[in-house]
């Protein structure tokens, strides 16, 4: 039994906007009754080319009737450009939250949107891009890589819960499971990549990390650090108090100061003390 949200109950026990708009400008359909839900979503402009009124027809479960029911009433007032930015993940929090389990619902409304949009834009006809991955559902490789980097997805049953691939016989899953590692790859290089920062970026973070994380912990025996100055990659400290005289303070500054500052600013740093 799925936990619901009381405004998923609400929306699935009193949709609104059931039915067709009539002389509608945009009609969106996704889905099949073969894959156990469908959904048409119509909407109407005003003079000024907003959406004066949406209204849907569904096949499914609570999930997929209360999703449709919000996205109608998300859409009334908006421009088509600010419709086309609603997500997904919109439409589940506007419900208050929806089971994983049945994010496909609400993705399915993401995707009659823009198809519906499509329609009026004169770009109906235009043609699925990408490779079948899934045949049971007809789901293809963009489709599941968008699934994956929008929701951040790491898992096929991950991927079944969003968008039903690989909720069929099973035959594609080692190809869905190949693309997540590759956009799980790419997103940890990206994340790995060093930021490129200016001089004064680099100053900032020098002396915010000297203060917020170096600081504190060589006074806690007595010690202190002054920033002298910066050249590119090279800083230039004052080790002061405790430190000045310490045996170890070039391993304090190598492995402590150094370390910290190319952890937390960038790589590249050098750090050499000043002698006074």
């Amino acid at each position: 039994m799925w936990e619901y949200t009381d405004k998923v109950k609400d929306h699935f026990l009193n949709p609104r906007n059931v039915g067709v708009v009539e002389d509608a400008d945009g009609v969106g359909e996704v889905g099949s009754m073969a894959c156990g839900d469908a959904l048409k979503l119509t909407f109407k402009l005003d003079k000024n080319e907003r959406i004066k009124d949406a209204k849907f027809q569904t096949f499914g479960c609570a999930s997929a009737i209360a999703s449709s029911s919000a996205l109608t009433e998300m859409l009334k007032g908006l421009t088509l450009d600010e419709a086309k930015k609603i997500t997904n993940d919109d439409i589940a929090q506007y419900l208050g939250g929806l089971p994983k389990e049945k994010m496909h619902c609400s993705v399915m409304g993401r995707d009659a949107l823009e198809r519906a949009i499509a329609f009026y834009r004169g770009e109906a006809d235009k043609k699925v891009e990408g490779e079948i991955v899934c045949e049971c559902f007809g789901v293809t490789d963009l489709e599941i890589e968008r699934a994956v980097s929008e929701n951040n997805l790491t898992t096929i049953e991950d991927v079944t819960d969003y968008i039903k691939a690989g909720g069929g016989c099973g035959n594609c899953h080692e190809k869905i499971q190949d693309i997540i590692d590759t956009i799980v790859s790419k997103e940890r290089s990206a994340e790995k990549k060093p930021m490129k920062l200016s001089n004064i970026q680099k100053i900032r973070l020098i002396e915010e990390t000297l203060e917020r994380e170096i600081r504190p912990e060589l006074k806690k025996d007595s010690g202190d650090i002054e920033l002298i100055d910066v050249d590119g990659d090279r800083v230039f400290v004052k080790l002061r108090g405790a430190c000045a005289t310490c045996s170890i303070s070039q391993v304090t500054l190598k492995h402590y100061v150094e370390a910290k500052l190319r952890e937390l600013v960038t790589p590249e740093l050098v750090v050499e003390e000043v002698q006074q």
